[in-house]
Formats: C-alpha cells, sequence, structure tokens
C-alpha cells in the first residue's frame, strides 16, 4: 500500500496532450516572479480541485489524483508526480472536491465517495466514537437517501463541494444536501457532526444551480421562483428576539429604505459554545499530522465548528469584542441554561465575552491599530506556534469583522450603481482606509470613529451593520423572501413583491442539466454560516443557520459563485464580479466599503470576466482582453519571496498582507499558458486548465464566446444608459406621438428579448469552455437553436426598420438629449458605427449595430467547419449554420436598406394625400414619379403615379389612391406588338388594367420586382422570380368593394388568376357567409351556408353541393322557421327526391313529406304524414297539391284508396273502416260521401243507393239494404268492388326519383343511358372524395371504403367463377352510404320506414308493401346489370367457365350444378334485412284474427281435464296414464301394459 500510494503514476508520458494542460503556483508572490508549474500528463486534465495544502486532479477517462500533503495518509506528494487513486479505478469519475482537510469525488452513476479528514464528520461516516473515524485514507461511499418517500430512495449526485468541516451535494434534483458539522450546514439541527447527508430543508423545492463552499460559510447559486400576482395581502411577521421593525419590501421603492436584505431572524451573534452535547472526541483537542512531522494542536472547528448561538434580546446593543491577542480557552463545560422566554442559552466559553452597552473609545483604538499594524505575531503567539490552519482559529474567524469604507467608489457604466453611504460595524473591530505604504494615526482614526459614532446615532438595530442604500425598484428587487425558520413546511412560498419580469425570459434548465438548453440568468444567491468577516453579504457580521438570499445580487444575473476561506465571488453574465467578505489581502479586488455587501470589482478597460475561483486570501479571475487569447487577473496578497517563504506556514488569520492589490492585475505569464479554459484556487495556490490551439479550433471557440460576451456588455449598456431611462420617462408617450410610442415600446420588448437570449447563449458558451473536452461541437446553442436565433434577429430587425420608417427616431433624439444629458459622451461611446466627428449618438445606427453580430457567427462557425473533414457531420452541421447566418445577415442588411430607403422617400413625398398610406411594416420598392410608367389608353394631360410597396401596389391620380393588395394581383407581360408598346397586364380579382413602361429595361424592372414582391408577400424567398407568371394558383385574402354577388364580402381561401377558385370562406356584412369549394368565382362542390333571416332573427343553414352559384345536387337544408329539407336541389330549387319535416317552430301543423320535387313544388308520387290530423297520405302530387291515384290511412285504422283532384277526395274510392264496414262510392272533399255508392257491412249485409254526408259524423241514404243469401252463389260483381288494391298507384311507379338519383350519381341521364366506364369512374371519385372530406370515419367505414376503391373486372362475362365477387362487391357497397348504391339501399329502407312504420301499420297494407319490395329489387337489379352487363336476365342460368378435356372427364359421373341467378336470389339478402321489422308487423296486424283463435282455442283445450283432452285427440285407451291414491293423495303410476 505504501509503494502504491508513493509511486507516482504510471499513465504520465513524455508527450503531453494538447488540450487539459494543467499550471500550478503559489500565490502571493510579485507576479514578475511567479513561475507556474507544469502538471504533466498523459491524459488531459478535465478538472482540478485545491484544498488548503492538497488538491485532486480529474483526468479523461474518469481517474482521480491526489497531491500536496496527504495528512490521513502521511504523504506528502509533489504536484508534478500525483499519485493516482486506485481505488477509484473502475468507476468513471466526473466530478471532483477538495475541502480543507478532505477530499471528494462523484461518479458517473451519481455516487460520492470521500476521502480525508473526518474529525468533523466532513466525510459522512457512520462509525461513531472510534479513532479510525479521524481520518479515512481511502475514498469510501457516502450514499445519499431520500427518506421523505416511501419507500426511500437514493439520491443521484451531480456536484459537490467541500468545506473544512462539511460537505455539500446537489441531487440531479436540484436539491442540496449537507453533512458535516456547524452552521454552514444550513440544517435545522442542534446535534453535530451529521453523520449521513441531510437535505437542506430551506432550499427544498427550488432550483439549485451550483453550490460553493468556503472555510465555514456556503453559497448556492438559485434559480428565481417564477412570479406570481398575489391578490391577498402577506400575513404580518413575528418579530424576532433582538429585532426592530423593518421596512417593508415596498418601502424599498424610497431613495433611502433600509435594504431588507441586512437583516433575517437567523442572524445571530457568535458567543458561546454548547460544549455539552459535544461527543468525547469532541471535546478534546484535534491532532493533525504536518509535513514536519509536528502534532497540531486544537483546531478551531474543535469548538467554534459547532456554530453555538444565540440572540441579543436588546435591538440597539452596539456590540463589542475583546482584543485579539486574548487567550482563548479550548475546552469549557458547563451545564446548559435556560433563558426566561424557553430558547436555550449557549454554553460560555473562554475568550467570548458578553455585550457592553457602552461604547469604548479606548478600547475600539486598540483593536484598530492592533489589526493595522502586526498584530500577526500575537496571534501566532496566542494560537500556538504550530497551528497552521489557514484561518480558523476562534479569534480570526469571529472576535472582529474588517470595514473598509472606500475612497474611491467606482461606478459601472454597465450598472446602476446606487450611492450606498456607509455605516461602520456596531462590533469593535473598525478598520481605517486601507494602505499599504503610509502608517495611520491614531489622532486620523479617532476623528473617524467620531464621525462613525455621530452617524450612529439614532439608529435602532440588532445587526452589527446597518447600511442605508438607495432601495432598487421594479425588476431590481429580490424575487423571492424567506420563510420564517419554523419546523413547518419549508416549500411554503411566500408572496414576492417584484415587478414584472423583462419580456421574453423563459425559465430554462441549468446548464448542468443539459448541453444544449441555454441557462437561466434569473437566478438568486443564498448565503449560510459564520459570517464573521462579512462574507454571508447580508450586510452584518451574524452567523446565518439557514439560507438567506442575498438581496442585492437578485437581478444581477448572476451565474456562478465562488467561495474563498473567509470571502466571496459572484459573477454575473455581464462579466462583472462581485466581491464581499474578508479583505485583509486586497483578495476582494476593491477598498470599497462596507464589505459586508456584495461590491463591484473595478477591472480595468476593455476586461470582462468569465470565470472566478477565491483561495484562502486571493482571488483569481479569468477574463477577455483586447485579443482572443484569455487572461489572467490576480487580486489579493503580494509579498517579497522571503516574506512569503517565512510567513506561508505560519498563518491562520485574516491578517492584514503587507502588499496587496487594490485592484485586479494582470498576471503577464498567462500568455505563455496558452487558451485558459478553467481557474482554480485553494489555499495558498492556484491553478489553471488551458489548450493548445490545434488547427485554430480552440481560438475559434474562444472567439466565439468572447464576442458573444462583449455583444451582451454591449447591449446591457444600451438597455440600461439609453432605452430604460426613454422607456421610464413620462414625456416620451408625447413626444414620439401615438403610433410612435406603441414602436417604441415593441422596439424595446424586442431589444430586451434579444438581449436575453444573447445573455443566456454567452453563458452557456462560457460553460462550454469549461468543459470543451467533453462537448460535442455539434452542440452549440448556433446550431441547436438556429430557428430561434434567427426569429429573434428577424423580429428586432423588423422593429428597428418599422420605428425609423415612422420618423420615431428623430423624436427620440431630441427626447435622448432631454433625458441623458451629461451620459451622452458614455453613449456615444458605444456608438461603433458612428465616424462624425460629432458627439451626437446616431441612433439608428447604434441600434442598427446587433445586425453585425449575426456575420460574426458565420465566419466563426465556417472556422470551426474548416478544422474537420467535409464528409463529417460535424462540418456538415457547422457549414449550415454558417449558412443560415450569413443568409439572414445580408437578408436583414436589405432590409435595413430598404427602411432607410423608405423614410427618405416619406420625407420627400410628405403631405396629408401620402400619410394615409404610411404605415410600419410598409416599404417602398419603386415608384414612378418620372413617368417611366402609364396607364395604357390614358389622357395626354392625365397625372398617373405608381408606387410599389412591399404588400401593396398604389395608383395615385391626383388625390385618388386606389390600393391593389399584391396577394391577390397577378401580373402577366403582353407580347410586344407592332405598336412598340412594352406592355404589362395586372389582373386583380375585380378589374383588370394594362401598364405600359417607357422603356423595355423599365418594363423589366417593374415586372421582375411585382413578381419578387408577390413571390415574398406568399412566402417564397422573394430572390427575383422571373418576368413570367408568379403564383397563380395562391392562398389570399380579399374584400370586394364593386358591384355583383360579392359585394363588400371578404374572403379568405384559394384564387386562380385573379378568381376564387378552390376552398376557401365568404363573409358578407349582413351575416352571409359561405364554406366550401370554389370554381371559376363561383360556389362550385361541397360548401356550407347561412342566410340570416331578419323576420325570424334565425339564419337559414344549407350543408350541400352546389354548382356555378347555385345550390344544385343532394344537400340538407334548414330553415329559421324550423323546417328541414334533405333530398336533391337544381339550381336553387327542391328538384327530385326529398323529405321535408316541420320543426316545432311550424305555425300550422306538423308533418314529414318524403317523395319527388319538381321546381320546388311537390309533384309524383310521395308520401305525407299529417302528424297532428293522425293521416297519411300515399299517392300522388301535382303543384304541391294531392292530385291522382292515392291511399290515406288514419290512425283509427281507417283505410282510404281512391283519386284525389285539386287536394280532394273526388271521385270514385273505396274506404274500408277497422271493423271491415266497407264503401264503394262517390266522394265529394275529404271523407265526404256525395252521390252512388254500396254500403258493405261486417256481417255480411249490404246497402245500396245514394249516399250524402261525412263519414265520421252520419249519412243519409237512399237505397236498398240487401241480405246475402244462405246458399246463394257469391255476387262477383259486389265484391270486385270492395276489393283492395284497385286504385293503388302501381309499385313500379313509386319511388322513381329516388332511382333516377341514383343513376345521376352513376353520371347517366336517366335510367341505362350513360357510359359504363363514366359510372365507375363516378364510383372511383365518390368513394376517393369520401374518405378524404369525411375525417369522423369509423375505422370500419375506412376499411370498406379502402375495399370499394378496387374497381372490379366488369367487362367480362359472368360464371360461377367470379360470380361470388359480385356478390361480395355488391355486400360492401351496400354497407356504406358514401357509394350509390349504398346511399340507394339506404334511403330506399329511409322511404319505406316512413310509409310503413307509425299511421301507415296497417294491415290492409300488407299486399302493396310486398310489391313495393319486388319493384325495389327490379329496379335495383337494372343497375347492377349495367354495372355488370355479363350478369344474364332475371331467373337466367350463369354458365360455367371453360374447362379442360381432363377435367370434363373427371367430372362426367358429376352431376351437373346449374346457377340460376335472380335479383330476389341475388338482392333480397340485400335488402330484406332492412326492411324485415316493418313488414314483419304489418304480416302480424294481417294475421291478427287467425292468431287471436288459435290462442282462444288453446285456453279451451287447456281448461278440459287430461283425459277429456286425451280423448280429444283421439289417443288410444290403453295408452293413458293409470291414477292410484296413496296415502291420500293421487300418484301417476306407469301407462297400462
Amino acid at each position: 500500500m505504501e509503494n502504491r500510494e508513493e509511486s507516482p503514476a504510471d499513465e504520465r508520458a513524455p508527450t503531453p496532450p494538447e488540450r487539459g494542460l494543467l499550471h500550478i503556483w503559489k500565490s502571493g508572490g510579485p507576479s514578475e516572479q511567479l513561475c507556474p508549474e507544469r502538471v504533466l500528463l498523459s491524459k488531459c486534465v478535465l478538472q482540478v480541485a485545491l484544498g488548503e495544502h492538497h488538491g485532486l486532479l480529474l483526468s479523461q477517462g474518469g481517474q482521480v489524483y491526489s497531491f500536496g500533503e496527504l495528512l490521513w495518509r502521511g504523504l506528502s506528494v509533489p504536484v508534478s508526480a500525483p499519485v493516482l487513486e486506485e481505488s477509484l479505478l473502475g468507476r468513471t469519475v466526473v466530478r471532483v472536491a477538495a475541502g480543507g482537510f478532505h477530499c471528494g469525488a462523484v461518479s458517473e452513476q451519481g455516487n460520492v465517495y470521500m476521502w480525508g479528514e473526518n474529525t468533523a464528520g466532513q466525510c459522512g461516516l457512520t462509525e461513531r466514537g472510534t479513532t479510525a473515524n479521524i481520518t479515512v485514507s481511502e475514498p469510501c461511499p457516502v450514499t445519499v437517501v431520500d427518506n421523505e418517500v416511501v419507500p426511500p430512495v437514493v439520491v443521484r449526485v451531480v456536484d459537490l463541494a467541500c468545506g473544512r468541516e462539511h460537505s455539500l451535494a446537489l441531487s440531479a434534483q436540484n436539491e442540496l444536501w449537507a453533512w458535516g458539522s456547524g452552521c454552514q450546514l444550513g440544517l435545522v439541527t442542534n446535534t453535530f457532526p451529521v453523520w449521513r447527508p441531510q437535505k437542506v430543508e430551506h432550499l427544498a423545492g427550488r432550483h439549485v444551480i451550483q453550490v460553493a463552499c468556503g472555510a465555514y460559510h456556503s453559497l448556492a447559486l438559485v434559480r428565481s421562483l417564477p412570479q406570481q400576482n398575489y391578490t391577498t395581502q402577506k400575513p404580518p411577521e413575528k418579530k424576532e428576539q433582538g429585532q426592530s421593525p423593518r421596512y417593508s419590501s415596498t418601502e424599498r421603492e424610497e431613495p433611502l429604505a433600509v435594504d431588507d436584505a441586512h437583516y433575517c431572524p437567523l442572524g445571530v451573534e457568535l458567543t458561546e459554545v454548547m460544549t455539552a452535547e459535544m461527543s468525547p472526541r469532541r471535546r478534546r483537542p484535534r491532532q493533525r499530522l504536518r509535513p514536519g512531522g509536528r502534532s497540531a494542536g486544537s483546531s478551531p472547528g474543535s469548538g467554534a465548528g459547532l456554530c453555538p448561538y444565540s440572540e441579543d434580546g436588546k435591538s440597539n446593543t452596539i456590540q463589542e469584542n475583546l482584543p485579539a491577542g486574548t487567550k482563548l480557552e479550548s475546552e469549557g463545560h458547563a451545564d446548559p441554561l435556560t433563558q426566561t422566554d424557553g430558547s436555550p442559552k449557549s454554553q460560555p466559553l473562554s475568550g467570548w465575552t458578553a455585550n457592553k452597552n457602552s461604547f469604548n473609545d479606548e478600547l475600539e483604538l486598540q483593536n484598530l491599530l492592533q489589526k493595522l499594524s502586526g498584530h500577526s505575531l500575537e496571534m501566532r503567539h496566542a494560537s500556538g506556534p504550530g497551528d497552521t490552519d489557514s484561518l480558523s482559529s476562534q479569534t480570526s474567524d469571529d472576535s472582529y469583522v474588517s470595514s473598509t469604507p472606500s475612497t474611491d467608489i467606482f461606478t459601472s457604466s454597465y450598472k446602476d450603481d446606487m450611492p450606498i453611504k456607509s455605516q461602520t460595524n456596531n462590533s469593535g473591530g473598525v478598520a481605517g482606509i486601507y494602505s499599504s505604504s503610509s502608517p495611520v494615526c491614531s489622532e486620523e482614526v479617532r476623528i473617524y470613529l467620531e464621525k462613525e459614532r455621530q452617524a450612529l446615532q439614532g439608529q435602532k438595530s440588532s445587526s452589527l451593520t446597518d447600511i442605508n442604500q438607495k432601495g432598487k425598484t421594479g425588476p431590481n428587487r429580490r424575487r423571492s423572501l424567506p420563510g420564517t425558520p419554523t419546523h413547518g413546511s419549508p416549500r411554503r412560498r411566500r408572496p414576492c413583491a417584484c415587478g414584472p419580469s423583462s419580456a421574453g425570459r423563459t425559465q430554462t434548465a441549468a446548464p448542468e442539466e443539459a448541453g444544449d438548453i441555454l441557462p437561466s440568468l434569473e437566478t438568486e444567491v443564498w448565503s449560510w454560516g459564520r459570517g464573521s468577516e462579512g462574507q454571508l453579504g447580508h450586510g452584518d457580521q451574524l452567523a446565518r443557520l439557514q439560507p438567506l438570499c442575498i438581496n442585492s445580487l437578485t437581478s444581477e444575473e448572476v451565474i456562478k459563485v465562488a467561495a474563498g476561506s473567509h470571502h466571496s465571488l459572484a459573477l454575473t453574465a455581464q462579466c462583472q464580479v462581485y466581491s464581499w467578505g474578508s479583505n485583509m489581502c486586497g483578495q476582494l479586488g476593491h477598498i470599497n466599503s462596507p464589505v459586508t455587501v456584495p461590491q463591484q470589482t473595478k477591472l480595468s478597460d476593455g476586461l470582462r470576466a468569465w470565470d472566478v475561483s477565491a483561495g484562502q486570501s486571493h482571488s483569481l479571475l479569468l477574463a477577455d482582453g483586447d485579443c482572443v487569447q484569455p487572461v489572467l487577473l490576480y487580486c489579493g496578497q503580494q509579498q517579497e519571496t522571503s516574506s512569503y517563504q517565512s510567513q506561508r506556514s505560519c498563518q491562520r488569520s485574516p491578517n492584514r498582507a503587507e502588499s496587496y492589490t487594490v485592484r485586479p492585475t494582470l498576471l503577464p505569464f498567462c500568455v505563455e499558458m496558452g487558451y485558459v479554459s478553467r481557474v482554480c484556487s485553494g489555499g495558498q495556490s492556484c491553478a489553471v486548465l488551458a489548450d493548445h490551439n490545434v488547427m485554430g479550433f480552440i481560438s475559434a471557440i474562444h472567439e466565439l464566446a468572447s464576442r458573444e460576451r462583449q455583444f451582451y456588455c454591449w447591449l446591457s449598456s444600451v438597455r440600461k444608459l439609453l432605452m430604460t431611462p426613454l422607456f421610464n420617462r413620462e414625456s416620451a408617450s408625447p413626444s414620439l406621438g401615438e403610433p410612435c410610442t406603441h414602436l417604441f415600446f415593441s422596439l424595446c420588448e424586442r431589444l430586451v428579448r434579444l438581449s436575453v437570449l444573447i445573455g443566456r447563449h454567452s453563458t452557456s458558451l462560457s460553460y462550454f469552455l469549461h468543459d470543451v473536452q467533453g462537448r460535442d461541437v455539434t452542440s452549440l446553442p448556433l446550431l441547436t437553436h438556429t430557428e430561434h436565433f434567427l426569429d429573434i434577429y428577424k423580429e428586432y430587425c423588423s422593429s428597428v426598420g418599422d420605428f425609423q420608417v415612422m420618423g420615431g427616431f428623430q423624436s427620440l433624439h431630441k427626447l435622448s438629449l432631454e433625458c441623458l444629458g451629461s451620459q451622452q459622451t458614455i453613449l456615444a461611446q458605444l456608438c461603433v458605427s458612428n465616424k462624425s466627428a460629432r458627439d451626437d449618438v446616431d441612433l439608428v445606427s447604434l441600434l442598427y449595430w446587433p445586425l453585425q453580430q449575426l456575420h460574426q457567427y458565420g465566419r466563426v462557425l465556417l472556422k470551426l467547419a474548416a478544422c474537420y473533414d467535409v464528409l463529417t457531420t460535424e462540418y456538415q452541421s457547422l457549414h449550415q449554420g454558417s449558412c443560415q447566418y450569413e443568409s439572414l445577415s445580408l437578408s436583414l442588411l436589405r432590409r435595413k436598406k430598404e427602411a432607410e430607403t423608405t423614410f427618405l422617400f416619406w420625407k420627400t413625398h410628405s403631405g396629408k394625400n401620402t400619410e394615409v398610406l404610411r404605415l410600419p411594416q410598409r416599404r417602398v420598392v419603386c415608384e414612378s414619379s418620372n413617368r417611366s410608367l402609364t396607364l395604357q389608353n390614358a389622357g395626354r394631360f392625365s397625372n398617373h403615379w405608381f408606387i410599389l410597396f412591399n404588400d401593396v401596389l398604389v395608383h395615385t391620380q391626383f388625390s385618388t389612391h386606389h390600393v391593389y393588395p399584391l396577394t391577390c394581383l397577378w401580373v402577366k407581360p403582353v407580347t410586344e406588338n407592332s405598336g412598340g408598346l412594352y406592355a404589362i397586364k395586372i389582373t386583380c380579382p375585380e378589374e383588370s388594367f394594362t401598364l405600359v413602361a417607357s422603356t423595355p429595361q423599365e418594363k423589366n424592372k417593374w415586372l421582375r420586382s411585382i413578381n419578387q414582391e408577390i413571390d415574398q408577400v406568399l412566402g417564397g424567398g422573394g430572390q427575383g422570380s422571373s418576368p413570367g407568371l408568379t403564383a397563380m394558383s395562391r392562398t389570399a385574402s380579399y374584400k370586394f368593394t364593386g358591384e355583383g354577388r360579392f359585394k363588400d364580402a371578404r374572403y379568405t381561401g384559394g384564387w386562380l388568376a385573379g378568381r376564387v377558385h378552390g376552398r376557401g370562406n365568404m363573409e358578407w356584412p349582413d351575416g352571409r357567409t359561405y364554406s366550401g369549394n370554389f370554381k371559376n368565382g363561383l360556389e362550385d362542390g361541397y360548401g356550407e351556408c347561412k342566410m340570416p333571416n331578419k323576420l325570424l332573427d334565425k339564419p337559414d343553414t344549407y350543408q350541400g353541393h352546389w354548382r356555378e352559384g347555385k345550390i344544385h345536387g343532394f344537400g340538407k337544408y334548414k330553415y329559421a322557421n324550423g323546417e328541414v329539407y334533405e333530398g336533391c336541389f337544381y339550381d336553387d330549387q327542391r328538384h327530385g327526391y326529398g323529405m321535408l319535416s316541420s320543426g316545432k317552430l311550424a305555425r300550422t301543423s306538423s308533418s314529414v313529406f318524403i317523395g319527388q320535387w319538381v321546381h320546388d313544388r311537390k309533384t309524383g308520387y310521395g308520401v305525407y304524414d299529417d302528424i297532428t290530423r293522425g293521416e297519411k297520405y300515399m299517392g300522388l302530387w301535382v303543384d304541391d297539391q294531392r292530385h291522382g291515384n292515392a291511399v290515406v290511412v288514419t290512425q283509427h285504422c281507417v283505410y282510404y284508396e281512391g283519386t284525389f283532384r285539386e287536394n280532394k277526395m273526388s271521385g270514385t274510392g273505396l274506404l274500408v273502416s277497422e271493423d271491415n264496414t266497407a264503401f264503394h262510392g262517390e266522394f265529394s272533399d275529404d271523407w265526404i260521401v256525395s252521390g252512388k255508392g254500396v254500403l258493405s257491412l261486417a256481417n255480411g249485409d249490404s246497402l245500396e243507393g245514394l249516399f250524402n254526408g261525412e263519414w265520421t259524423t252520419g249519412l243519409k241514404v237512399v237505397g236498398t239494404y240487401y241480405k246475402p243469401a244462405v246458399e246463394g252463389p257469391e255476387d262477383k260483381d259486389r265484391n270486385n268492388l270492395l276489393r283492395l288494391g284497385q286504385y293503388v298507384v302501381p309499385a313500379g311507379q313509386r319511388w322513381t326519383c329516388v332511382f333516377d338519383e341514383c343513376w345521376s350519381r352513376l353520371g347517366c341521364d336517366s335510367a341505362v343511358r350513360g357510359e359504363r366506364t363514366t359510372a365507375w369512374e363516378n364510383i372511383a371519385v365518390t368513394i376517393t372524395s369520401a374518405r378524404r372530406h369525411c375525417p369522423n370515419l369509423s375505422r370500419s367505414q375506412t376499411k370498406i371504403l379502402e375495399g370499394l376503391e378496387f374497381i372490379p373486372q366488369h367487362g367480362e362475362p359472368v360464371t360461377t367463377a367470379n360470380y361470388d365477387n359480385i356478390r361480395r362487391y355488391l355486400t360492401k357497397a351496400c354497407e356504406t352510404p358514401h357509394h350509390p348504391l349504398g346511399w340507394l339501399v339506404e334511403t330506399l329502407v329511409t322511404v319505406y320506414r316512413m310509409t310503413y312504420v307509425g299511421v301507415g301499420s296497417n294491415r290492409r297494407l300488407l299486399r302493396q308493401a310486398v310489391q313495393e319490395v319486388q319493384a325495389y329489387l327490379t329496379h335495383f337489379y337494372s343497375i347492377v346489370r349495367f354495372l355488370f352487363p355479363g350478369l344474364p336476365d332475371d331467373g337466367g342460368i350463369i354458365p360455367d367457365p371453360p374447362v379442360s378435356s381432363s377435367k370434363s372427364r373427371h367430372n362426367s359421373d358429376t352431376s351437373d350444378c346449374v346457377v340460376v341467378v335472380s335479383c330476389s336470389s341475388l338482392l333480397l339478402p340485400l335488402l330484406l334485412p332492412r326492411l324485415y321489422p316493418p313488414l314483419f308487423t304489418l304480416y302480424c296486424l294481417q294475421e291478427e284474427p287467425e292468431e287471436a283463435q288459435y290462442w282462444d282455442r288453446i285456453l279451451r283445450l287447456n281448461k278440459q281435464p287430461d283425459q277429456s283432452l286425451l280423448s280429444f285427440l283421439g289417443v288410444q285407451e290403453k295408452f293413458w296414464p293409470v291414477w292410484m291414491s296413496i296415502l291420500g293423495e293421487k300418484k301417476t303410476d306407469c301407462i297400462q301394459q
């Protein structure tokens, strides 16, 4: 084991890779003397993590190396020969983390492995109380289990961060887990160490993006919650002990409102240590093995790491700490005490004193002078000579705080930095102004303290620092407020008083979730743990038990956080760095005060930071410079070499450095490293990962990212310096005017959307560079989200052009001069293309400048494509993306030129007449002011001016404008005739005219321009169509204005050469609508129409077929009065078969008519069901009147057949009542008898004579009464008079209209008069149209239609072989109404049921019903024979197919099988099942008397004894059963023998 650990890795080779090159050096020395050490490995390094005195390397392939002071193994490994962690072999590691003295790794499967020091439980092991638990020499798995779900599940970890005594893990669900010791865990517990990982409940439900650990504090980058509109007021929060009333979030809009982020109920002062709850191991000093072999003393983490707290009960107490040199005792044991309010009180520890209410000037002066002088020697003496823990003593952690008032407050041009009024800390640690050369005298400090005392008068606050900052309003507020720290639900979201978010911002996944998803910029920074140096950023030195949002960073678009030992860094998407916390060594990069809140680090002009790291007392930044290659910036301690070496192993507190940088300085040796992609800091070390520029690939990626970051900074400056002040200015609307105001607001919105996209993209590129070895170039957002980028740029260019066309920039320029004032100079520096010497800002060029970025995209993508072979996928993707961005760049530049031309055109031709034509989206293409184009046959003194815009062609004559939309304009060149005219014919929906050009060149110019704009309007490329026809068939909208059927109607749909053609919608102003097919400018085909009825206030609706603008064919018409007609039409009239049903709104009666119509009148055979009267008429009609032979049945079972004239019973007729009483004679009106007749009674008697009167009321008779003879012959003549069916319409003449409609659908003028081929073609067209235009077809119907699309063989002779095919085809055809034969069957069933169901269920109609079915079969068979001419006549024989001689000999012995074809055998199986219910009902009614007689006899026989019944049936007595009596009961014995 020893040999394995001490030996270097075997994978190192003298030829290192070209990517992932690692450079490490010690911080603190002069930059010109630093010499980074190159670590040579055979594989590229993916990640480096640095601890206090050790480090970890993650190489390609998931292998982990260790170097430095490996105290848990007693080894000291040089960085030039790192040791491979063999126990992690086979587990692909994707992340490594280094804490103060322990290490961690995350595998590809999400498992966590920890090793190193475990005195505080930071390695997460479960064995407690054993000496083996102090250190973990080998990586051991730590399982993160979520016990809140049932059953518990193992959490997958994606990232890891380690502090000095704690560890944090980020799960794949973006939740945070912690273990170890101290308040920096953020857990709701008072028992330490925490051995098993626990969820940080205060961040549960939040989307944590990144986490960082300092020595004793933690930072988390969290996505902001989506904004909500709360209607209920926020409940009042309870005052915590020691707090004064706070300003509400809405009061922060005041100029000097107190920032509520500086106070938190979780903020407590670190005063006492609860040693009674410590484990035995924690009570004794911690022993550490040092490189020199000496044993270290007590670590501050053993006591102070527990972070015990007690809240101060007085809100105005000014706290004071002991001097730094006061002796501290490592052990203090006392019983826990309880305060009067019941809260537990921390145990006292020597070295911490109670708060005093007096402000001791002398003591404050002593502390300040001690800190500003060489007090580090006294600190080392008090702490023990052997303890070299960096910043880990109790004195350095929490005894005093450095406050650094700034002498040079820098106002960034990229951020609206509000002036900060600095107050001193209420604690005793007050520092003077930072100075590395001149000492601070006592008098200056005393004056300074006096000023601070005056500033503090009247202030009441429990926090150690009270800072009045100018409140940020609107979107700059914090988006979420932390909940009260209770044991209740931590997921509860409190109402947030935040303004609306910027337009275009969407919630996206974190960058670590997927490489192709853009990261979100709506982030928050949360901090917790110790705050003695202000490293939490809440404006005080209080510790925080649970995470608390840093209010001032909420709207700063933070994309990364870094934590040093006692200071913190935040990197924004705008390449700015905010720092706070300890600044003893200048590691914050500024001297602004206070250091307890984030302050912006001032970078040199032209530098843009895009990666940050923090060590013990230094910070390292990676930034863009003047060239593509990144540069390194360092801020922190700088000492001479000898002093640096002497103090390296002795520092244990944030002592002030003798020499440090005031602002980040450039490290000159970074140029020799190559292209640095990531920086890392830890302890006193710095490390970077760099790549060599192979084939220009790395430089191209860096150039793309650098330009995008620069572009986003530029956009942010334009937004904050120009657009936002103008947007918020109240006088903007009156100055710009109403149309320009809306356009300006739209421009601001589009600029914000573009800015957000670029910010997210630049952040994504920075993440891409951090892991460029493991990323695929095709995953670049420019390639995966190309359409989104193109759309955003198109929208932005259009908004700028629209604003320019309407002349908004002139008014905006005047407004900017009034609004900006002194900032005009700063804004002028942003005008990249402003070449004028004056300082005026060219707003047009300024806002058009973002379009240049598209060309940069295309150029860089082309450079990346050059690094690949042309056949690779990467090359194809990059080259395609480059072409898309270059094409859009050229297109938008053309749009820019068009907007400028249009603006100049309107400026030249200004006036009231032309102002009505001025629209934001309209661009001028060409115009004929020089008389280059005129109207044919125009007058000599006429004035014709043609203007071609991108959407319309305008013809101006004097003050009259004729506007022709290009969507409905067709242009055609006229062939040059002998007259030499260069003419162009223009066709519009309502008119056509010819234009004459002056020259052939002018003709071609106009022809090409018009065609190009039409192509552009119709969605084409618009690259210039050749002269000729352009989109003869198109879809467009148009409003008719001329006289005609379509006057004032608006049409949307298809067009063909200036006429409506195809499917479309037509709407009239009076409410008429038509939706359907058009042909040659008229309605033709299937369509739906609505026609309003003003009298009934309801519309008439029609659904059906049209021809040449009229209703023609089969359809359904719903009238406003409730009537519904479904049938055939001819030229807007009901003609042919149809059914009319009266609705509920009918005033007269409710009825149904089904039959034949001729020219909108009932003519021919039809059935009229008068529902109100209970009568049904079945007969002939003429001009809506009953006329001819007919049958009438009533609901009282009265049957009449006879003749009708002029809608009345007139002439001879036969009337039969229910009791078989019959009358045959003359009728003069409905049910009125007048004339001769014969009345036959039910008993056979008859009365013959003259009858007069109504049948239902009574008859007057003058005649003779006859009694039938008992044995005499029957009177045949009288029986013939009373025979049914003599006045009935013959069955063959009924429903001819139905069969005529079927012949019409087959394409025949009448029966058997048409082409058979045409009939089959019509069938195929009908079936195909049904499949296309009927989306609601069931699966069975679709399958049937698919089978019917195949046309069977119909021209061949029908034999027994193919006869079955015909039967199967007819069966399928009759199953769907979309087939003409299926429609015929369905209609015949409908008319049959309408006739013989309901009132028509009269037993005397049975014979007619049977005859009608036979007539159906005859007509039907004629249609089938027309389609299949090979079928024989009715009753014919189908011949057998010809067979060979061998088969004939084989079948000679068998009997011949003859197939007889009839209409009944072929078609009756198709019709009878559908017609059977009414037919069976009539049969039952006909046989009802015999059925009643039969059952009467059965019942009468059933009443007879068995012997009588057997005797009646004639059964012999020997077969009768014998009856016997057994015990008084009769039993049947066996039959007699």
